[in-house]
C-alpha cells in the first residue's frame, strides 16, 4: 500500500474511533469501576474485536447483511440486548459509590465489555467494506498488504481508547469523576438504554 493511501485510511480510521458512541460509554465506565487497569483492558479488547471486523471484510465477509440476513439480525438484536443489559449495571451500581476494584473479575469484565461491544455490532463489517473498497487493488493482494489494513484500524482504535483511558484516569481528571460517579452512571444508563432504543427503531421501521 502507498504511504498516501495508508495515510488517508489512517485520517477515516481515526475519524471513525473518535466519533461519541457506546464505545465510550464503555472504557468510561470500566475506568470509573476499575481505574486505569480497567478502562486499558476495555480498550484493548475492542481494538481487537475491531479488528475481527476488519479482518471479515479483508476476507471478502463483510456482505453479511446480503448473504446471510438471520445471523446479522440475531447480531444486531444481541447487540441491542447487550446494551441493555450494561444500563441495568450501570444503574444499579449507581444506588452505593463503588470503589476502585483492580481485581481480576473485573478486568475480565472490562475486556468482556470491550470485545462485546464491538463485536455484537455487524455494522462495522459493513463500514470496514465501504473503507477497504478505495483502498483494495485491482489484482489480489498480497498477504503483508492485508495485514496492514487489518492492523492499521485495529491499532488506532486500540491506542485511541487507550488514551481516553488515561485521561479519564489522569489524577486531575478522576478526583472529578469520583465525586460525580453516582451521576455519571445514571447518565451511562440511560445512554446504553437510549442507543439499544435506537438500534431496536432502526430494525422495526
Amino acid at each position: 500500500m502507498e504511504l498516501a493511501n495508508w495515510l488517508a485510511l489512517v485520517g477515516i480510521c481515526l475519524m471513525g474511533a473518535m466519533s461519541p458512541g457506546p464505545s465510550l460509554a464503555v472504557v468510561l465506565k470500566h475506568c470509573l469501576q476499575s481505574g486505569r487497569s480497567g478502562g486499558i483492558a476495555c480498550a484493548l479488547s475492542h481494538g481487537f474485536g475491531v479488528g475481527v471486523y476488519a479482518l471479515l471484510a479483508i476476507l471478502g465477509l463483510g456482505t453479511l447483511q446480503q448473504q446471510v440476513p438471520l445471523l446479522y439480525q440475531i447480531l444486531i438484536y444481541g447487540g441491542a440486548l447487550y446494551l441493555l443489559y450494561m444500563a441495568f449495571n450501570s444503574w444499579r451500581s449507581s444506588a452505593t459509590k463503588l470503589k476502585i476494584d483492580e481485581t481480576g473479575s473485573k478486568r475480565r469484565s472490562a475486556i468482556q465489555d470491550g470485545f462485546a461491544i464491538a463485536f455484537l455490532n455487524p455494522k462495522l463489517a459493513i463500514f470496514f467494506v465501504a473503507l477497504f473498497s478505495p483502498f483494495i487493488p485491482a489484482e489480489p493482494m498480497q498477504w503483508q498488504q492485508q495485514a496492514v489494513m487489518v492492523a492499521t484500524p485495529t491499532v488506532i482504535d486500540a491506542l485511541w481508547y487507550c488514551v481516553v483511558a488515561m485521561l479519564c484516569s489522569h489524577p486531575r481528571f478522576y478526583p472529578w469523576l469520583e465525586r460525580n460517579q453516582l451521576v455519571i452512571n445514571k447518565l451511562l444508563a440511560v445512554a446504553f438504554t437510549f442507543l439499544a432504543l435506537t438500534v431496536l427503531l432502526r430494525q422495526w421501521l
